[in-house]
């Protein structure tokens, strides 16, 4: 599953969170709308509540891009 698909599933979801990447807190929509395309199509795995990490391509997780915030 690519970064995008995931963001457009919370957006679509209306989930209520916001994703930190240690600088600042997003909404999935901004993310979603600002996030070059080559971010955007990056394999990543959503662990629901906690991160969103990329997944390398030996199909492993790898460095987290987001940690999941209740609003």
């Amino acid at each position: 599953m690519s970064l995008r698909d995931i963001l457009s599933k919370l957006v679509e979801n209306k989930t209520p969170i916001l994703l930190s990447d240690g600088n600042k807190d997003w909404e999935p929509g901004n993310l979603l709308e600002n996030l070059s395309e080559p971010m955007l199509k990056r394999d990543a795995y959503l662990q629901p509540g906690l991160y969103i990490a990329e997944v390398n391509t030996g199909g492993y997780l790898g460095q987290v891009l987001y940690k999941v915030k209740e609003k």
